[in-house]
């Protein structure tokens, strides 16, 4: 991706305000600071808050006189209430989000799939006391990490998996021994077998999590349906009727995105 960026004038610059976009929108209505945000982008403190400075100009980022953290701009709603015609599905999987909460008593979540990562969307608290907070809206995760991401990147094209890879050999570093490419084939090969992802506390000891995969009309899997909760909720029995529960779910939103895109 760095090499791309380096044969096309400017995308250089403009892959940087991109990734500092996605962390400011990332952070939540609580704002980022310069330095976690330079540190996210990999770049020096300097750079960052020219690149910020820039995008403030423009309406894209603001920042808080107060706390001086940085914000999303106005400009951002004005641009995703329009994309938001076209891209958005949200509304189609609220209330599958909401009965799945339901049903399981555990927190449920709807994820799109955006290039590498995986956004989360919707956030729905099931009536279980204690929660998870490991994912939340705007959260992202790289494929193959996270519940819902393994179980996109399960269904892809074995080509787009190895190319993936090959594109990511630092998922090891950045996530531990359990994400190097042998254990993660594992992984993805015991997903399409079952039909769900299951992570076993892999990002947070004792948080675990199950994704299902939603597929568009052509049957890519672009979105993905998750379940989070401690550890004991999630044993053998349980951990059946969950996927069971799971899939049939992500099988009915996956119909109805289809037929709202015919």
């Amino acid at each position: 991706m760095e090499s791309t960026a380096r044969s096309i004038p400017g995308a250089q610059a403009i892959a940087r305000a991109a990734r500092l976009l996605r962390l400011v929108t990332a952070a939540g209505a609580e704002g980022a600071s310069l330095q976690d945000l330079a540190r996210g982008a990999e770049l020096s403190r300097s750079t960052t808050h020219r690149l910020l400075s820039a995008l403030k100009l423009e309406g894209l980022v603001d920042r808080d006189a107060d706390s001086t953290r940085w914000m999303p701009g106005p400009e951002l709603f004005l641009m995703g209430s329009v994309a938001a015609a076209r891209y958005d599905v949200t509304t189609l999987a609220r209330d599958i989000v909401r009965s799945l909460a339901v049903k399981t008593e555990e927190s449920a979540f709807f994820s799109v799939r955006r290039a590498d990562e995986t956004v989360c969307l919707l956030r729905e608290e099931g009536s279980f006391p204690i929660r998870s907070f490991v994912l939340s809206e705007g959260v992202r995760f790289p494929l193959g990490v996270a519940s819902a991401g393994l179980a996109i990147l399960a269904f892809l094209p074995d080509h787009d998996v190895d190319a993936y890879l090959e594109r990511h050999p630092d998922l090891e570093s950045a996530w531990g021994p359990t994400h190097r490419p042998r254990a993660l084939r594992t992984r993805l090969a015991e997903t399409k077998e079952r039909g769900y992802a299951v992570n076993p506390g892999l990002i947070v000891e004792g948080s675990w999590g199950i994704g299902a995969a939603v597929f568009d009309r052509s049957g890519r899997p672009e979105w993905a349906l998750s379940l989070t909760g401690v550890e004991f909720r999630f044993g053998p029995d349980r951990m059946a009727e969950l996927g069971r529960t799971l899939l049939a779910h992500a099988h009915q939103l996956s119909a109805r995105i289809a037929n709202a895109r015919r």
